[in-house]
């Protein structure tokens, strides 16, 4: 009897080995195959180093696969998805809410993120810091929970507005002034995608003052000793060094952190932003077979590797923390 269930081990293990083993190729009825045979990839173009790199490692593996890269920029990828023209979407920041619109209205479900990385950290110029809360270099406020900045920064939150520095708990001449709060337009943009990623949808506060650029919020806020903003990758040292970076912490109780290098590393940062990447798979059925095994190597520990040797760089990526790893390793495996 146990040799009859070593036998049917074995047969077993050898079965899996020659599936594994089994060469993947690009189906050339899916839609990112191009004529010539090769995988469509398009997205953000600072991450077309890391691209190259997982697309050599995947083709050490799977040799009869080949790819074509289009890198545009993150707001080439989803319309690129949603067009069937690229087999996932490189982004380096959420998805904005008009090429969330324009998948769903096509596909009548939503795009699936897979997180790889996280974008950048700082403040270290010249390279741009990640996004962040800025407020002037006077300003005494230790640093905020992120429901608090919404409640700053948006109306109708469940917890009521903050439009007053007291009600941060700053005192003497701070304590009767009104929090004046800058951001860039709520245009589609990075302002919008915060509202809608961050704040649930809510309204900015009717006190928000939109400008054009980021360097125009960045002096806004120099300019202004009780102006508050939240702004994305902009290396504020080059415009003034009258704002600083404000703390943040996921939720009241909890320490406050910065986006320097080890806390986004640690996955800590309340407001890092993810480098991943946005695939199509319906609801129910499996994802497709290559783009699941890129995305098994991308988050392999050599995956990581390649996203750990761009920390460094002008776009300062760094690889997932254990904990978001297993979240996106375990999510991955249900689709």
């Amino acid at each position: 009897m146990r040799l009859v269930r070593l036998s049917a081990l074995f047969a077993g293990l050898a079965i899996a080995a020659s599936t594994s083993a089994a060469p993947l190729q690009a189906d050339p009825a899916q839609p990112y195959v191009n004529r010539d045979g090769t995988v469509a990839i398009v997205g953000n173009d600072g991450l077309e180093e890391v691209i190259r790199q997982l697309n050599a490692l995947f083709m050490r593996q799977y040799p009869a696969v080949r790819f074509s890269l289009r890198m545009e920029g993150s707001s080439a990828g989803m319309p690129a998805l949603t067009a069937g023209a690229t087999a996932f979407a490189p982004l380096t920041r959420d998805m904005w809410p008009g090429d969330q619109a324009a998948f769903r209205q096509v596909y009548g479900y939503d795009a699936t993120p897979i997180r790889i990385g996280y974008n950048g950290h700082g403040p270290r110029p010249p390279a741009k810091t990640p996004p962040a809360v800025y407020v002037h270099r006077d300003n005494p406020l230790a640093g905020l929970t992120m429901a608090q900045v919404g409640q700053v920064l948006t109306s109708g939150a469940a917890a009521g507005d903050i439009r007053l520095w007291s009600q941060l708990g700053l005192k003497d001449g701070w304590a009767p002034r009104r929090i004046h709060v800058y951001g860039l337009r709520d245009d589609g943009g990075f302002a919008t995608g915060l509202r809608y990623t961050r704040f649930k949808k809510r309204p900015f506060t009717a006190s928000y003052e939109a400008l054009a650029t980021r360097e125009a919020v960045i002096q806004a806020v120099a300019a202004d000793r009780y102006g508050i903003a939240v702004l994305g990758w902009v290396n504020a040292s080059a415009t003034s060094d009258q704002v600083r970076v404000l703390p943040l912490a996921a939720k009241a109780g909890a320490p406050y952190y910065g986006p320097d290098k080890a806390n986004v590393r640690a996955g800590l940062y309340p407001l890092s932003m993810p480098v991943q990447f946005y695939v199509n798979r319906a609801p129910g059925k499996p994802l497709d077979p290559l783009v699941k095994a890129y995305l098994q190597l991308a988050l392999s520990p050599q995956g990581q590797a390649i996203i750990n040797a761009q920390q460094d760089s002008e776009e300062g990526y760094l690889p997932l923390s254990e904990r978001d790893l297993q979240v996106e390793q375990q999510k991955l495996n249900g689709l």
